[in-house]
């Protein structure tokens, strides 16, 4: 140990065992204890955690690691194409710090963007010193304020985005994602915010203040809350991922952000969604300032400097072709206002997914625009700490105000052992091979987007997994194409209701009164438990069938004994699982009067019109029998004995 400073040494007998605990109470330098803390943590902290790979040109990478607490860059070549098979480090190595953090626990964020390196990360051994950086290119190396709370207050970054302000490339601004300890004042005790950053692209730091440090620099608070019946919302504070979907609109993409909570009542998640007319609307707003007696934060009640700070300098604004030709006032206004007054709130002012009392929470998020029969829906791929991938969708009811939030899936991609999973790192979608890749400690994982194949061969069940990417086919449940024949798909994921998509569970039957019929209905699972409803043709609500003498339930369906007139209407058989509720056949049942030439009507209808008079569900073989008996009343009847065309049968 070194000899500098002062050390107080504290042995303990522990009561009952032959162990000492040594304890240091100690005053030297933060170094040397952190030094001491590396020797007596595992050489797996001293590997080369990468921490930035972004692509520099068509042949390139640039690859940062923490390099065993010394940070290094280089540049790897994979060639242009996979054919090239080409992997090779490039010799020279450059100084890593301002990339990538010193220590691999520690979160960063980068993004090159037109040969500049923009990261959120520590600059210090001790990771004491976080910074919003731009290195490499041609200009001068430069980074927010140190030291300075206001600015940042031990964040942890996610994601680096580049948005553009309008049609000018000079308005362009550079977005960052974060959260971080609230400022002092922000909030009573110790808190965690999430926040937005935005700095403009073309600042190259002050004259006289701010040398070589952002001037443009600004952030605002992220709310992620459900609101309460008493008024007291329940706040996501920790914003995990972010992910961006582009729209027609390249300026007003749409955000959206994956939360869980740092409260010790509830484990629970969220998922909430941004748009950027809000984003820039708080970014316009109030900035944050504090006065008052008792020091608190309150919108600024001053007169605003010319050019408002964080306006990027350009030919829109006017005035200012450089940030370092900005008024002295505008950058001491800068410098001390970096954070905006108002928070920003999620479209609708709630989470459009929220997960509570569960074995898992969100960590991260992918999402794909899918085009399905009936519109556009946003499938999400959310990421779990428990190693699975939860594909959700988000359908509106009556309106985008009003979301149903339907599971399509639940996947568990990396598990070793009954009981141990491993937390996944999701890549960007890869088109058009419609894939999903994930990452883990045990390697890469390649997912397609849709498994149509597991919603089952009926168009029932295609129909009420409400999956956008898929379709009845006619045949199969299958991967949906816009530009496919429009007779050969049936999908419905606003209503998921099979009864107006699939032909095969609405059926006709006609009986003959005082006679009996059976409706045929079984449930694939032998967990399932069917029942019968009857709605007549003039009223609106649906009675449950009970069983009594003309009523005879079946595990194969539904016995009527002496039917009657009233007994004619609409039959339902549905199966019930679980809570879970499909609707199996809906039958429309006519009872025909014994009279003659009612039956001979009837007859003549169904050869005009053609109509399908069984299915596979109804026994095709018992009707065919009715109507036999029926013809044979007629014969015996008419005194006549020509041969009579007997019922259609069933598709």
């Amino acid at each position: 140990m070194s000899t500098r400073g002062e050390r107080e040494m504290e042995r303990e007998e522990k009561d009952g065992e032959n162990k000492r605990e040594l304890r240091i109470t100690d005053y030297w330098s933060q170094s040397e204890q952190r030094v001491v803390e590396l020797l007596h943590s595992t050489t797996r902290e001293c590997a080369n955690f990468i921490k930035v790979l972004q692509p520099f040109n068509q042949t390139h990478l640039y690859v940062c690691g923490t390099g065993a607490f010394h940070p290094v860059c280089a540049y790897l070549e994979v060639g242009k194409k996979l054919e090239d098979s080409v992997f090779r480090l490039e010799p020279l190595i450059e100084n890593g710090r301002g990339k990538s953090p010193y220590d691999p626990k520690l979160l960063t964020a980068s993004m090159l963007i037109d040969g500049e390196l923009y990261s959120g990360t520590s600059a210090d051994f001790m990771g004491r010193d976080f910074a919003i950086f731009r290195t490499l290119g041609q200009h001068h190396p430069i980074r927010t304020e140190q030291h300075d709370s206001r600015w940042l207050n031990d964040p942890r970054f996610l994601s680096v985005h580049l948005i553009p302000e309008s049609d000018n490339p000079e308005d362009d601004k550079i977005y960052l994602f974060f959260r971080e300890n609230a400022m002092d004042g922000e909030h009573a005790g110790k808190a965690t915010h999430a926040r937005i950053g935005q700095l403009c692209k073309n600042d190259f730091g002050g004259h006289r203040s701010l040398v070589n440090k952002w001037t443009t620099f600004l952030k605002a608070r992220l709310v992620c809350s459900v609101p309460g019946l008493n008024g007291i919302d329940t706040h996501f504070d920790e914003l995990q991922d972010v992910f961006l979907m582009s729209t027609k609109d390249p300026k007003n993409p749409t955000i959206y952000a994956v939360f869980t909570t740092s409260s010790n009542i509830f484990k629970g998640s969220a998922v909430c969604l941004y748009s950027m007319a809000d984003i820039r609307r708080v970014f316009l707003g109030p900035y944050a300032h504090r006065d008052g007696p008792n020091y608190q934060w309150v919108p600024f009640p001053g007169r605003v400097p010319y050019p408002r700070p964080g306006t990027c300098p350009s030919k829109t604004f006017g005035g200012f072709d450089s940030t370092k030709d900005l008024p002295d006032d505008v950058v001491t206004f800068a410098r001390g206002h970096p954070a905006m007054f108002n928070p920003i709130y999620p479209i609708n002012n709630r989470p459009i997914i929220v997960k509570t009392d569960t074995d898992y929470q969100f960590t991260q998020i992918v999402v794909d625009k899918v085009e399905a029969e009936d519109g556009q829906y946003d499938v999400m791929f959310i990421g779990t700490d428990m190693g699975t991938v939860l594909k959700v969708v988000s359908i509106p009811r009556g309106s985008w105000h009003d979301l149903e939030e339907v599971l399509l899936e639940e996947m568990t991609v990396f598990r070793v052992g009954p009981s141990y999973c491993y937390q996944i790192i999701m890549f960007p979608l890869l088109f058009p091979q419609q894939q999903l890749y994930l990452g883990s400690e045990l390697g890469i994982s390649q997912m397609p987007l849709h498994r149509c194949e597991v919603y089952g061969k009926a168009c029932a069940e295609c129909c009420l997994a409400r999956d956008p990417y898929c379709a009845w086919d006619g045949t199969e449940c299958s991967r949906y194409f816009p530009m496919a024949k429009r007779r050969t798909r049936r999908q419905d994921i606003r209503n998921g209701d099979p009864l107006t998509q699939c032909s095969d569970l609405q059926h006709h039957v006609y009986a003959v009164e005082n006679s009996s019929t059976f409706l045929e209905c079984s449930a694939k699972s032998q967990r399932a438990l069917t029942y019968w409803q009857y709605q007549q043709a003039n009223d609106d609500q649906r009675q449950d069938i009970k069983a009594e003498d003309r009523f005879v339930h079946t595990e194969q369906g539904l016995l009527i004994r002496t039917l009657n007139k009233k007994d004619s209407g609409t039959y339902v058989c549905q199966a019930v699982e679980h809570g879970f509720m499909q609707t199996l056949l809906k039958v429309t049942l006519e009872v025909i009067d014994t009279e003659p030439h009612l039956s001979q009507q009837v007859q003549l209808h169904q050869q005009q019109q053609g109509l399908v008079h069984a299915h596979t569900h109804v026994n095709a073989h018992g009707l065919a029998a009715k109507w036999k008996h029926l013809q044979e009343r007629q014969k015996g009847r008419n005194r006549r004995t020509h041969e009579l065309e007997r019922a259609p049968r069933s598709v």
